[in-house]
Protein backbone atom coordinates (compact mmCIF):
# COMPACT_ATOMS: atom_id res chain seq x y z
CA UNK A 1 0.00 0.00 0.00
CA UNK A 2 1.29 3.70 -0.95
CA UNK A 3 2.56 5.22 1.75
CA UNK A 4 0.93 9.27 1.63
CA UNK A 5 2.89 10.09 5.24
CA UNK A 6 6.14 10.06 6.42
CA UNK A 7 6.88 12.09 9.28
CA UNK A 8 10.71 11.85 10.13
CA UNK A 9 12.00 13.18 13.25
CA UNK A 10 10.39 16.11 13.50
CA UNK A 11 10.64 18.53 16.39
CA UNK A 12 8.61 21.91 17.27
CA UNK A 13 9.94 24.73 20.11
CA UNK A 14 7.98 27.69 20.84
CA UNK A 15 9.58 30.10 23.36
CA UNK A 16 13.49 31.49 23.82
CA UNK A 17 16.66 30.17 25.25
CA UNK A 18 15.67 31.20 28.59
CA UNK A 19 12.37 29.36 28.37
CA UNK A 20 12.02 27.10 25.28
CA UNK A 21 8.87 24.65 25.56
CA UNK A 22 9.04 21.34 23.50
CA UNK A 23 5.82 20.96 22.14
CA UNK A 24 6.88 18.21 19.67
CA UNK A 25 9.67 15.83 20.38
CA UNK A 26 11.67 13.54 17.80
CA UNK A 27 8.28 12.22 16.34
CA UNK A 28 8.39 9.79 13.36
CA UNK A 29 4.91 8.23 11.91
CA UNK A 30 4.09 6.80 8.76
CA UNK A 31 0.30 6.77 6.97
CA UNK A 32 -0.58 5.14 4.44
CA UNK A 33 -3.37 5.40 1.71
CA UNK A 34 -6.58 4.89 2.55
CA UNK A 35 -6.10 5.15 6.35
CA UNK A 36 -8.00 6.61 8.77
CA UNK A 37 -6.05 7.83 12.02
CA UNK A 38 -6.62 8.92 15.25
CA UNK A 39 -4.69 11.18 17.43
CA UNK A 40 -5.40 12.13 21.30
CA UNK A 41 -3.53 13.03 24.21
CA UNK A 42 -4.12 15.48 27.08
CA UNK A 43 -4.42 19.18 26.53
CA UNK A 44 -1.09 20.75 26.19
CA UNK A 45 0.27 17.19 24.83
CA UNK A 46 1.66 18.03 21.40
CA UNK A 47 -1.48 16.81 19.19
CA UNK A 48 -2.73 19.74 17.56
CA UNK A 49 1.09 21.12 17.06
CA UNK A 50 1.74 18.12 15.42
CA UNK A 51 -1.14 18.76 12.83
CA UNK A 52 -0.57 21.77 12.62
CA UNK A 53 2.84 21.05 11.32
CA UNK A 54 1.84 18.15 8.74
CA UNK A 55 -1.09 20.53 7.74
CA UNK A 56 1.08 23.33 6.62
CA UNK A 57 0.18 26.10 9.19
CA UNK A 58 3.02 25.69 11.18
CA UNK A 59 6.68 25.12 10.17
CA UNK A 60 9.08 22.37 12.20
CA UNK A 61 11.89 23.68 14.05
CA UNK A 62 13.52 20.22 12.99
CA UNK A 63 12.94 17.36 10.77
CA UNK A 64 11.13 16.60 7.67
CA UNK A 65 7.50 15.79 6.63
CA UNK A 66 6.77 13.88 3.08
CA UNK A 67 3.12 14.65 1.76
CA UNK A 68 2.62 12.51 -1.37
CA UNK A 69 6.30 12.60 -2.20
CA UNK A 70 7.17 16.34 -1.59
CA UNK A 71 8.91 17.11 1.60
CA UNK A 72 6.47 20.13 2.28
CA UNK A 73 9.77 21.47 4.71
CA UNK A 74 11.77 22.32 1.86
CA UNK A 75 8.75 24.44 0.29
CA UNK A 76 8.26 27.83 -0.02
CA UNK A 77 5.57 30.14 0.68
CA UNK A 78 3.98 30.50 -2.75
CA UNK A 79 4.71 26.31 -3.15
CA UNK A 80 3.37 25.84 0.11
CA UNK A 81 -0.10 27.80 -0.80
CA UNK A 82 -0.22 26.06 -3.65
CA UNK A 83 0.52 22.34 -2.17
CA UNK A 84 -2.25 23.27 0.25
CA UNK A 85 -5.03 23.85 -2.38
CA UNK A 86 -4.34 20.75 -4.67
CA UNK A 87 -3.34 18.16 -1.91
CA UNK A 88 -5.29 18.91 1.73
CA UNK A 89 -8.56 18.92 2.48
CA UNK A 90 -9.68 20.52 6.02
CA UNK A 91 -12.44 20.02 8.56
CA UNK A 92 -12.37 22.87 11.73
CA UNK A 93 -14.56 22.33 14.78
CA UNK A 94 -16.26 25.84 13.72
CA UNK A 95 -17.13 24.34 9.92
CA UNK A 96 -14.97 27.39 8.03
CA UNK A 97 -17.87 27.69 5.93
CA UNK A 98 -18.71 31.32 3.55
CA UNK A 99 -22.02 32.59 5.46
CA UNK A 100 -22.78 34.50 1.73
CA UNK A 101 -22.59 31.13 -0.46
CA UNK A 102 -25.11 28.01 -0.01
CA UNK A 103 -23.72 24.85 0.49
CA UNK A 104 -23.22 23.83 -2.94
CA UNK A 105 -21.25 27.20 -3.68
CA UNK A 106 -19.42 26.30 -0.65
CA UNK A 107 -18.41 22.95 -1.48
CA UNK A 108 -17.20 24.37 -5.09
CA UNK A 109 -15.05 26.97 -4.19
CA UNK A 110 -12.12 24.95 -3.99
CA UNK A 111 -12.24 23.35 -7.52
CA UNK A 112 -13.52 26.67 -8.98
CA UNK A 113 -9.96 28.17 -7.28
CA UNK A 114 -8.77 24.89 -9.52
CA UNK A 115 -10.51 26.03 -12.80
CA UNK A 116 -11.85 22.41 -12.94
CA UNK A 117 -14.89 22.59 -15.90
CA UNK A 118 -18.44 23.43 -14.59
CA UNK A 119 -19.68 19.87 -15.42
CA UNK A 120 -16.94 18.19 -13.39
CA UNK A 121 -17.73 20.30 -10.77
CA UNK A 122 -21.25 19.80 -10.61
CA UNK A 123 -21.05 15.91 -10.96
CA UNK A 124 -18.77 15.30 -8.09
CA UNK A 125 -20.78 17.62 -5.72
CA UNK A 126 -23.49 15.65 -6.56
CA UNK A 127 -21.89 12.18 -6.14
CA UNK A 128 -20.71 13.33 -2.44
CA UNK A 129 -23.50 14.89 -1.59
CA UNK A 130 -25.12 11.92 -2.17
CA UNK A 131 -23.22 9.96 -0.15
CA UNK A 132 -23.07 12.16 2.82
CA UNK A 133 -26.88 12.45 2.75
CA UNK A 134 -26.79 16.54 2.14
CA UNK A 135 -28.00 16.47 -1.53
CA UNK A 136 -31.52 17.99 -0.15
CA UNK A 137 -29.88 21.18 1.66
CA UNK A 138 -27.13 21.93 -1.20
CA UNK A 139 -29.40 25.48 -1.68
CA UNK A 140 -29.64 26.47 1.61
CA UNK A 141 -27.14 28.98 3.09
CA UNK A 142 -24.69 28.07 6.18
CA UNK A 143 -27.77 30.16 8.66
CA UNK A 144 -30.17 27.74 7.78
CA UNK A 145 -28.30 24.38 8.29
CA UNK A 146 -27.82 22.62 11.90
CA UNK A 147 -24.61 22.23 13.26
CA UNK A 148 -24.33 18.77 11.49
CA UNK A 149 -25.01 19.51 8.40
CA UNK A 150 -22.85 22.41 8.38
CA UNK A 151 -20.05 19.69 9.11
CA UNK A 152 -20.87 17.35 6.36
CA UNK A 153 -20.83 20.06 3.75
CA UNK A 154 -17.41 21.00 5.25
CA UNK A 155 -16.01 17.07 5.07
CA UNK A 156 -17.89 17.46 0.86
CA UNK A 157 -15.98 20.28 0.63
CA UNK A 158 -12.33 18.84 1.98
CA UNK A 159 -12.86 15.83 0.36
CA UNK A 160 -14.25 17.34 -3.52
CA UNK A 161 -10.18 17.99 -5.00
CA UNK A 162 -9.57 14.60 -3.86
CA UNK A 163 -6.70 15.21 -1.51
CA UNK A 164 -3.65 13.56 -0.65
CA UNK A 165 -4.70 13.98 2.81
CA UNK A 166 -7.50 14.22 4.80
CA UNK A 167 -6.54 17.07 8.19
CA UNK A 168 -9.64 17.07 11.42
CA UNK A 169 -9.55 19.42 14.14
CA UNK A 170 -11.92 18.40 16.95
CA UNK A 171 -14.70 17.85 14.01
CA UNK A 172 -17.44 16.67 16.52
CA UNK A 173 -16.37 19.32 18.74
CA UNK A 174 -19.22 21.31 18.40
CA UNK A 175 -22.04 18.77 17.79
CA UNK A 176 -24.25 17.29 20.16
CA UNK A 177 -24.36 13.43 20.16
CA UNK A 178 -26.76 12.79 17.30
CA UNK A 179 -24.85 15.04 14.81
CA UNK A 180 -21.66 13.77 15.89
CA UNK A 181 -22.59 10.22 15.28
CA UNK A 182 -23.88 11.11 12.01
CA UNK A 183 -20.57 12.97 11.13
CA UNK A 184 -18.59 10.19 12.18
CA UNK A 185 -20.83 7.74 9.98
CA UNK A 186 -20.22 10.39 6.91
CA UNK A 187 -16.48 9.78 7.50
CA UNK A 188 -16.71 6.14 7.42
CA UNK A 189 -17.97 6.34 4.15
CA UNK A 190 -15.34 9.54 3.01
CA UNK A 191 -13.05 6.48 4.10
CA UNK A 192 -14.18 3.26 3.42
CA UNK A 193 -16.54 4.31 0.23
CA UNK A 194 -14.13 7.29 -1.20
CA UNK A 195 -11.11 6.20 -0.04
CA UNK A 196 -10.02 8.86 1.53
CA UNK A 197 -6.91 8.93 4.07
CA UNK A 198 -8.11 11.14 7.53
CA UNK A 199 -5.98 12.18 10.13
CA UNK A 200 -8.25 13.53 13.29
CA UNK A 201 -6.89 14.78 15.91
CA UNK A 202 -9.97 14.45 19.11
CA UNK A 203 -9.89 14.61 22.06
CA UNK A 204 -13.22 12.24 22.54
CA UNK A 205 -12.93 8.21 22.88
CA UNK A 206 -16.03 7.75 21.20
CA UNK A 207 -14.98 9.89 18.21
CA UNK A 208 -11.70 8.01 18.06
CA UNK A 209 -13.11 4.63 18.15
CA UNK A 210 -14.46 5.23 14.68
CA UNK A 211 -10.56 5.26 13.45
CA UNK A 212 -8.51 2.26 12.43
CA UNK A 213 -5.49 3.42 13.97
CA UNK A 214 -4.85 5.70 17.04
CA UNK A 215 -1.71 7.53 18.11
CA UNK A 216 -1.50 8.76 21.51
CA UNK A 217 0.76 11.65 22.26
CA UNK A 218 2.06 12.67 25.31
CA UNK A 219 5.03 15.28 26.70
CA UNK A 220 5.01 15.84 22.89
CA UNK A 221 5.77 12.04 21.96
CA UNK A 222 4.10 9.37 20.83
CA UNK A 223 3.25 7.19 24.06
CA UNK A 224 1.29 4.40 22.37
CA UNK A 225 -0.47 2.99 19.25
CA UNK A 226 -3.83 0.73 19.08
CA UNK A 227 -4.95 -0.87 16.07
CA UNK A 228 -8.73 -1.40 15.60
CA UNK A 229 -8.14 -4.78 13.70
CA UNK A 230 -11.46 -6.65 13.65
CA UNK A 231 -12.22 -5.32 16.71
CA UNK A 232 -15.91 -4.21 16.98
CA UNK A 233 -16.68 -0.35 17.84
CA UNK A 234 -17.25 -0.99 21.27
CA UNK A 235 -13.99 -3.34 22.19
CA UNK A 236 -12.03 -0.90 20.14
CA UNK A 237 -13.66 2.06 22.57
CA UNK A 238 -12.64 0.26 25.55
CA UNK A 239 -9.32 -0.51 24.70
CA UNK A 240 -9.27 3.13 24.44
CA UNK A 241 -10.23 3.72 27.80
CA UNK A 242 -7.56 1.50 29.04
CA UNK A 243 -4.98 3.85 27.52
CA UNK A 244 -6.50 7.26 28.71
CA UNK A 245 -6.16 5.59 32.04
CA UNK A 246 -2.58 5.18 31.72
CA UNK A 247 -1.55 8.45 30.31
CA UNK A 248 -2.57 8.94 33.90
CA UNK A 249 -3.80 12.70 35.09
CA UNK A 250 -7.29 14.24 35.01
CA UNK A 251 -8.93 12.07 32.23
CA UNK A 252 -11.27 14.86 31.63
CA UNK A 253 -8.77 16.12 29.69
CA UNK A 254 -8.55 13.33 27.29
CA UNK A 255 -11.79 12.17 27.10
Amino acid sequence: MQTILKVKNIEKYYGNKGNITKAVDNISIEVASGEYIGIMGASGSGKTTLLNCISTIDTVTAGHIDIGGKDITELSAKQLAKFRREELGFIFQDFNLLDTLTAYENIALAMTILKKPHQEIDGKIQEIAKKLNIDGILNKFPFQLSGGEKQRVASARAIITNPSLILADEPTGALDSKSSRMLLESFETLNDELHATILMVTHDAFTASYCKRILFIKDGRIFNELIRGSDTRKEFFNKIIEVVTLLGGDNSNVL
